[in-house]
């Protein structure tokens, strides 16, 4: 899918749910943008995870099992996971606003609601992912494709 069409599928649960939960949507599109290859990926396709959230023991839904790239110890491997699957899109946006509310881990994150990039930094640095440069991925996003704009509120 082009970022383009990838963009206006998303942007308005993103914008439905940044009312609701803080959570700003430029950097929910931005970051299923990269988790989801522009929602192309397999994981995406099989299971309608655009984000890559796993099915920790918390989750009870249906799962889906596929290999992933981590970055552990210095260098990126191949490793099974147990994912997350979705009916829909947007059960899947609720779902991961959900995860990141209700993970302490992540609660100094929402101090930055009002600032994506500063969102962004603070996810990472929580532990949301294994890649040194996710934030920096994301952010990249955000400001390629001028994601901003879908944070204000008339």
């Amino acid at each position: 899918m082009k970022p383009s069409e990838f963009i206006s599928r998303i942007s308005p649960a993103a914008q439905d749910s940044m009312q609701r939960t803080r959570i700003p949507a430029s950097f929910v599109i931005a970051e299923g943008a990269l988790e989801s290859g522009w929602g192309s990926s397999q994981l995406t396709e099989m299971g309608l995870n655009l984000f890559g959230v796993k099915a920790d023991p918390s989750w009870h839904g249906p799962t889906i099992e596929m290999r992933t790239r981590e970055y552990l110890h210095g260098e990126w491997l191949m490793v099974p996971a147990r994912w997350r699957k979705y009916s829909t899109w947007l059960e899947c946006i609720d779902d991961h606003a959900r995860f990141l509310l209700n993970n302490p881990r992540y609660e100094k994150a929402f101090t930055h609601a009002n600032d994506a990039v500063a969102f962004t930094r603070a996810i990472a640095a929580a532990g949301y992912a294994t890649d040194p440069s996710y934030a920096g991925k994301i952010i990249s996003i955000i400001h390629g494709h001028n994601l901003i704009q879908f944070d204000k509120v008339d």
